[in-house]
């Protein structure tokens, strides 16, 4: 489980604006091996944490590169899952390597969606020259995927902007920090990201969890409906903060869990410039 908010403006007034900012949490549980974000692929110009559960090796939940296409993947909650199913990783690790643009991709993953347990997909192509565009699909909801509008935008593990407490809450939060964006040096914006993404306030009570997640979520509901989740277990192991300002020069940080435990954490940032 996870949860991303994003606010993008391909044409912002001020120079000094972010074109594109994203806050997002990787939940997972402790035990399932990854690799931090760093760069791989053709030319090292993919950067992105990597699954390595076996079987799953080589998928990612959020990625950009070099090129400009950034890819972010929640799943969605369902009481059971398909064990015969794709790896939904994949479809993140696919886009980031094909040179097919957002919209195109997400059309034919819609061809190929029962393939997988629920998924949300978030594509997007920036271009520092022919403007953003960024795209949504989700394979438990309409059969097509939308190009969005500008704007400010919230995905857990239902729907786009389905409203969720936690959602809700977690995206003023957001809110509130990005409108200083412009005020704030890039240190303390980043900073203030990662406060957001750690926000343990369980937002209860929740019918829509409830009833979409039934009996799976019951056990860890008091600390499933937090922003961050924190269980035994199971919960946020990865922030991730990406700044893309309006000359294309992309902050990428990242914040780990160090093994396993939820008091070690080790923050690493990558920057580059986007290529025209």
């Amino acid at each position: 489980m996870c949860i991303i908010f994003f606010k993008f403006d391909p044409r912002p007034v001020s120079k000094n604006a972010y074109r594109f900012i994203l806050a997002a949490n990787r939940d997972e549980f402790y035990h399932r091996p990854s690799k931090p974000a760093d760069f791989w692929g053709n030319n090292n110009e993919i950067l992105s944490g990597l699954d390595m559960e076996e079987g799953r090796e080589g998928g990612t939940w959020l990625g950009i590169s070099t090129r400009g296409k950034l890819g972010a993947l929640t799943n969605y909650l369902q009481p059971r899952q398909d064990p015969e199913a794709r790896g939904r990783g994949e479809l993140v690790t696919h886009f980031l390597t094909t040179d097919t643009d957002s919209l195109s991709y997400l059309k034919k993953v819609s061809t190929e969606g029962h393939l997988y347990n629920g998924f949300n997909l978030i594509a997007a192509d920036l271009s520092t020259s022919k403007g953003d565009i960024v795209c949504y699909y989700g394979n438990r909801g309409e059969p097509k995927p939308i190009v969005l509008t500008p704007g400010t935008y919230g995905l857990s593990n239902a729907l786009l902007e389905t409203p969720w407490r936690k959602l809700r809450f977690g995206k003023q939060l957001f809110l509130e920090v990005v409108e200083q964006s412009q005020e704030l040096p890039k240190d303390t914006l980043i900073s203030q990201l990662l406060g957001v993404l750690s926000n343990e306030e369980a937002q209860l009570p929740d019918p829509a969890i409830e009833d979409q997640g039934r009996e799976y979520v019951q056990p860890i509901l008091s600390k499933y409906a937090a922003v961050c989740v924190r269980c035994p277990n199971y919960g946020t192991r990865t922030n991730t903060v990406i700044l893309v300002d309006t000359e294309g020069h992309v902050t990428f940080t990242e914040r780990s869990m160090l093994n396993k435990d939820p008091s070690r954490w080790e923050t690493r940032t990558h920057e580059f410039t986007l290529q025209s």
